[in-house]
């Protein structure tokens, strides 16, 4: 094959792209600087052209509380309405489960008006009372299904009155009626643990390796909830449930457990168990 035909690759790539660019974008000189930050350092975002994983990530915890920054995002992108991130091991929460469990109506209308796809949970923080009730009906036994993070549907509903002081009297009506009904129900508040003495908690806490990697590992500390949680090395992450003999279930995911192994009262490792994988990680 002669030289002239050894065509790399990425010029092929930015050629194709830049034939295509010049039907639809007037100026190919606008067009060549989208792609040479494409292509900076030959990088694609991961899973291009799926959206950037960071841009995924921060719309949904943005969602949380920061309305402003929510906004400039999805203005840009109303896809981004329908954003769902898994924070570990299977624990998926969408931008509007996000604003719907910490009661952050204004973030959630915004989002349904962009596109966002509510569900029972948003509607119960919403004080839907008729909604909630005929999912209900339909499905008997659905009120006891847990959100994001293992929260659940009576939780979602009382944060819905976290703005009380921005809500009309019918609204804050329609939320105390709905909390009623499901106290009422019995089982619409989710799993209930076993009680973890908070003394033994230090012991537990600090960082456990598993591999030579920069990020080969895992932090245990204490949240803001006074209960232990697992995320990546130097990070917090989901809470730890505590189902017995120092055995925690993750943030509300029945399929995975993490234990802990312990001699003469010292915390040398932790294990996960998830269905097709056991991974320990040493205590350093």
């Amino acid at each position: 094959m002669e030289t002239s035909n050894l065509i790399s690759r990425r010029a092929v790539i930015k050629s194709s792209i830049f034939g295509a660019l010049a039907v639809s974008i007037p100026s190919i000189s606008y067009a060549k600087n989208i792609m040479d930050l494409k292509f900076q350092d030959n990088k694609w975002p991961l899973r291009y052209p799926s959206i950037d994983d960071a841009i995924v990530s921060e719309v949904v915890g943005k969602s949380h509380f920061n309305f402003d920054r929510v906004k400039e995002l999805v203005d840009k992108r109303p896809e981004l309405s329908r954003a769902s991130w898994d924070w570990g091991f299977g624990d998926w929460e969408s931008a509007i489960g996000a604003a719907s469990h910490v009661g952050r109506r204004d973030i959630v209308e915004y989002l349904m008006k962009k596109g966002a796809r509510a569900t029972m949970f948003t509607y119960a923080m919403l004080g839907g009372y008729n909604t909630v009730k005929a999912m209900i009906d339909l499905t008997p036994g659905i009120q006891k299904l847990q959100g994001p993070h293992g929260i659940s549907l009576l939780s979602h509903a009382k944060a819905g009155l976290r703005m009380k002081d921005k809500m009309t009297n019918q609204q804050i009506s329609n939320s105390e009626r709905l909390i009623d009904y499901l106290k009422e129900l019995g089982d619409a508040d989710g799993e209930v643990y076993e009680k973890f003495d908070e003394s033994k908690m230090p012991k537990y806490v600090g960082d456990y390796r598993y591999g030579e990697g920069e990020n080969d590992g895992f932090s245990v500390k204490i949240n803001m909830r006074k209960m232990l949680s697992l995320g990546k090395l130097g990070k917090f992450g989901g809470g730890l449930h505590y189902i017995g003999d120092n055995k925690f279930l993750y943030n509300g995911v029945s399929s995975v457990y993490i234990s802990f192994q312990v001699n003469d009262d010292v915390v040398k490792s932790l294990t996960i168990h998830e269905p097709d994988l056991t991974l320990v990680a040493k205590k350093v």
